[in-house]
């Protein structure tokens, strides 16, 4: 397994939820990465050699007494019981649930566009058209050879192309789901390629104008990896922060992949544009992620192709890397960095 907040979570998670009731699984996440992240420098690299013990001990089955297991005792004590694979699927702090369940991780779909800018009516119609459009388009392209074959190899994403057809809210906000026998009679075709999320205005100062970190967090699960090591020659990321690179650890989120239509999807008449907002928790969006991009980070693509990018990003065909050039959102990027450090509230 790769180094992880699991250890960190399996031995904090249990008690920020005490203190903080009533908050679901994302912000008890985000509670304990603050704990993970108010670490020094020492003590974030006593808790990587630690996991790396219990990580060997799980795989040897024994304990090796020459390698220490207790971390200095500043340091919160993380616990000693190796997390397999099926301890860390049942675990609370990936089991629990979270107000924002129902739109994003039990919601159809393999991928989330969330509207963000409610003040072009005009613009938005126009988008949500070309989106339908777009769906039906490449769900009768792939229909029915192309499915078939890609199938076996997609899995969930072929699935969705089939029924790109059906969105999940129309252009009002309401839900356009079909009824539940409907649902069941036409299975995993059913399933749009996106959940759209077009609030209704009683519930549109939850969404409006928040920024790319704010829509992962409300929408994925915060974990940390290692980041990318900078290539030969270079130096790392500075000043750090913590969605790039910071003691040598990144801040990354998982879920699916979460596509944003701002004030800026607005200007972009004629050909419209969606921002997709890089989690890199996904091993399709972090593959080979090279050391400058950020979490959060995010690029524009037209709506005429955003359904084939996320299909290819779900099934693994493709990852985002910017070509390895500053091709990213800068005024985003330094919203996103001035905004992750600020104490969860």
């Amino acid at each position: 397994m790769e180094p992880s907040l699991a250890h960190f979570l399996a031995e904090h998670y249990g008690a920020v939820k005490t203190r903080f009731p009533g908050e679901g699984r994302r912000k008890w996440r985000l509670r304990v990465a603050e704990l993970f992240w108010s670490l020094s420098s020492e003590q974030k690299g006593a808790y990587l050699a630690s996991v790396s013990t219990l990580e060997l001990i799980s795989k040897e089955g024994r304990v090796d007494r020459s390698r220490k297991l207790n971390l200095d005792g500043s340091y919160p004590q993380i616990s000693q019981n190796p997390l397999t694979a099926e301890s860390l699927e049942d675990a609370d702090f990936n089991t629990d649930e979270d107000p924002s369940d129902d739109i994003s991780d039990n919601a159809p779909g393999i991928g989330i566009l969330l509207r963000t800018d409610y003040s072009d009516e005009e613009a938005w119609q126009a988008f949500y058209a070309k989106l339908q459009d777009a769906e039906s388009e490449f769900a009768s392209d792939a229909a029915p050879e192309g499915a078939e074959a890609d199938a076996d190899m997609n899995g969930e994403a072929s699935s969705a192309a089939q029924g790109a057809a059906s969105s999940s809210t129309d252009a009002e906000g309401d839900t356009a789901m079909e009824d539940e026998d409907a649902d069941a009679d036409d299975g995993d075709d059913a399933a749009p390629i996106f959940f759209v999320i077009n609030a209704p205005p009683a519930e549109r100062a939850k969404f409006a104008g928040i920024s790319n970190l704010a829509a992962l967090r409300l929408l994925n699960d915060v974990d940390m990896r290692r980041a990318p090591a900078p290539p030969a020659g270079t130096k790392r990321v500075r000043p750090p922060n913590r969605l790039v690179d910071h003691d040598g650890w990144q801040e990354v989120y998982s879920g699916k992949t979460v596509w944003i239509y701002d004030a800026k999807s607005n200007q972009d008449h004629g050909p419209i544009f969606a921002a997709i907002t890089l989690g890199l928790g996904s091993s399709a969006e972090s593959r080979g992620s090279p050391v400058c991009i950020s979490s959060a980070d995010s690029w524009r693509a037209r709506v005429s192709h955003i359904c084939e990018l996320q299909v290819n990003l779900a099934s693994g065909a493709m990852s985002i890397d910017f070509g390895g050039l500053d091709r990213w959102d800068y005024e985003e990027r330094v919203r996103n960095l001035e905004e992750a450090v600020k104490p969860v509230s």
